[in-house]
């Protein structure tokens, strides 16, 4: 399976801003933008060129691309399939991007970041509604159970994510056992939810031309 393998500050650089692909790295001084807060190459420290039109819808595409660590052909068939449902596009894109089992995993708190999310998904640590599940894109429904398996309960990786992840909060469309790590999907993620600085209009503006 294609994946970017390049240093993921590297992306953060080039939007201008935090995408959190590091998890707790992010939030102290060690991230890449509080060091180098300039594009990367070697022309990257010149003055940033201004973007307009297609430019910024552009920037807009790529940055949320990045932020759930998804490539080009599948972010494609993710707008083409919210264009097809009822309801304003940009708003159900976001919606099918925050069920991605990969990021449910995240806003639960069980992971750091969702690149680690998406392992723990891979390497088969977590359970939907019971079963196994080992597809990162796997879309959540509403009311289901979401576990880390009994035998990867004490893991570095979880315990970790459980430690920090108590300052991060857990959405309203979700609930959280601490105890028993698991969560449940208790209502459809909202536009409002993503907590994130999203211009999804412009990326539906992209893709209709």
């Amino acid at each position: 399976m294609a994946r970017y393998r390049d240093s993921v500050c590297r992306l953060c650089r080039r939007e201008g801003q935090k995408l959190f692909l590091k998890g707790h790295r992010c939030l102290t001084d060690k991230c890449a933008i509080e060091k180098r807060n300039f594009a990367p190459g070697q022309h990257g420290k010149s003055r940033r060129p201004k973007l307009v039109g297609y430019g910024l819808q552009l920037r807009e595409k790529q940055k949320v691309r990045r932020l759930y660590g998804i490539l080009e052909n599948q972010f494609r068939a993710y707008f083409e399939k919210a264009a097809r449902m009822r309801g304003i596009t940009g708003e159900n894109l976001l919606a099918m991007l925050e069920r991605r089992l990969d990021n449910v995993v995240y806003r639960l708190g069980l992971a750091v970041s969702r690149a680690e999310a998406r392992q723990l998904v891979r390497h088969g640590h977590i359970l939907v509604a019971g079963r196994k599940v080992n597809i990162p894109s796997f879309q959540v429904v509403l009311g289901q159970e979401i576990a880390v398996k009994d035998a990867s309960r004490q893991i570095v990786p979880v315990l970790r994510a459980l430690d920090l992840g108590g300052g991060r909060g857990v959405p309203p469309w979700l609930e959280l056992d601490r105890q028993n790590v698991k969560g449940r999907m208790v209502s459809l993620p909202k536009r409002e939810d993503v907590n994130f600085p999203i211009q999804e209009q412009m990326i539906v503006e992209l893709y209709s031309k």
